[in-house]
């Protein structure tokens, strides 16, 4: 057998561009990193750019200058109950939930590196005041809807229902078993380990395909799953992680070129780069807890393939078209950034990758062959571009009359020629 490892030099390329599009852009800097009080997910942009933030401090040691200034004007932001956006009395706002998921991961993963009163105080006011007043209310979570294909990039909402203001993204207040996991690793909260208990019962037992849930909330949920078994070793947290998996793999929750469906059931919309790196982390961790080489081959095929168009020229991340057999074999891109959600959580993929770089070395079997429906060299898919996109290919090879190459590395193709392109799939 043939091995690919990863290309450090590249993976150092795409680390420093995702790191100076953060530290440079005006979007990313103080004056700007606050989101404006009509933007309904409180907490969301704060907390990605904050964990996006550490994560390049602990590639690098490098200080994002916008890291210290938001820690300290977080608190100056914050409602009187010490969280972001307003306090609903009657209501439970999903998104709010959602968003300050991030943020307790960016505060958390900065609190584990500096040991800060300041980064404790804000995880235990949100865990408090936002997150445990929801106790025994996440059974309540309307799952008996009409639905709706609504829905941007960026989530909605979408209307009230039993007590709670619910999201296009659905499912998103479950996205919070990750950043209360992470809470409850920090503080050793019981109470917050039995909110995190109650939420895991409830999405897992939802037909996520039926409620036609979001992709990126499912799989985010999951990692915090992980967390929870790595912190408590009680194996209901991995069977639920490994469920989801399961579901996400073979129940229509990823596309033919390992990235994900933004939704169940919605083929006919996009890719989010922000479940791509979810699904990396989720697949390596179960591999390294479980040592079933399926996990560790879907990681690798994950990053070999479904992140490769990813990453822009700019450093951030856009979205793509997505690829199923019968339905839809062209790859292009969709939106050329996603710079509100999926340019940070790229950051954190490229830690992880960084950090398991051995264990996303694809396996090659040293010729391109029909594999099931498509077509790869081992771990590797391999497409077919358009005449003036092939500058751009890393190689080419022929296989049954037809020119292919490895899906082209977007990071590497400037904005305007990335519009054009177009790579089919064979099927």
């Amino acid at each position: 057998m043939l091995y690919k490892a990863i290309d450090e030099k590249e993976l150092d390329t795409r680390i420093e561009l995702n790191f100076k599009r953060l530290a440079e852009d005006d979007y990313y800097k103080i004056d700007n990193v606050f989101s404006p009080s009509d933007y309904k997910w409180y907490g969301d942009k704060e907390g990605r750019a904050l964990l996006a933030f550490v994560c390049h401090f602990k590639m690098s040691g490098r200080v994002i200058p916008c890291m210290p200034q938001m820690l300290l004007e977080l608190k100056e932001r914050f409602n009187h109950l010490g969280y972001l956006g307003p306090v609903f009395e009657n209501e439970i706002h999903e998104q709010q939930l959602s968003g300050h998921s991030w943020l307790l991961r960016g505060l958390c993963e900065h609190y584990e590196i500096y040991k800060d009163e300041l980064s404790l105080s804000a995880i235990c006011s949100i865990t408090e005041n936002l997150y445990l007043t929801k106790r025994n209310k996440f059974y309540s979570y309307p799952t008996d809807r009409k639905k709706k294909d609504a829905g941007d990039v960026s989530g909605s909402d979408t209307g009230k229902l039993d007590g709670w203001i619910l999201s296009s993204d659905i499912g998103c207040a479950f996205m919070s078993i990750d950043g209360l996991s992470h809470a409850y690793r920090v503080t050793d909260d019981g109470r917050i380990k039995e909110l995190v208990d109650e939420m895991v019962d409830v999405y897992l037992k939802i037909d996520k395909v039926e409620l036609r849930a979001q992709t990126h909330c499912t799989l985010t949920a999951a990692r915090g799953m992980i967390r929870m078994y790595y912190k408590t070793g009680e194996e209901k947290y991995l069977e639920g992680a490994k469920s989801i998996m399961e579901l996400y793999v073979n129940g229509g929750g990823m596309s033919a070129t390992y990235q994900n469906l933004n939704w169940w059931g919605r083929p006919d919309t996009w890719t989010e780069p922000c479940a791509i790196v979810d699904s990396l982390i989720l697949a390596g961790e179960l591999y390294k807890i479980t040592k079933t080489e399926e996990y560790r081959t879907l990681a690798a095929r994950i990053y070999h393939n479904g992140l490769s168009t990813a990453q822009r020229e700019n450093g951030g991340a856009g979205t793509d078209s997505i690829v199923l057999d019968g339905q839809n074999d062209i790859l292009c891109s969709k939106l050329y950034e996603a710079y509100f959600c999926c340019t940070m959580r790229l950051s954190e993929g490229l830690h992880y990758i960084r950090e398991n770089k051995a264990l996303l070395t694809a396996h090659l079997d040293g010729a391109v062959s029909k594999k099931g429906r498509v077509y790869m060299d081992g771990d590797i898919l391999y497409a077919e571009v358009s005449d003036f996109a092939q500058e751009y290919a890393e190689h080419f090879v022929e296989a049954d009359g037809h020119k292919l190459c490895p899906i082209l590395k977007y990071y590497k193709i400037p904005c305007d020629m990335i519009k054009k392109i177009e790579q089919r799939i064979l099927f």
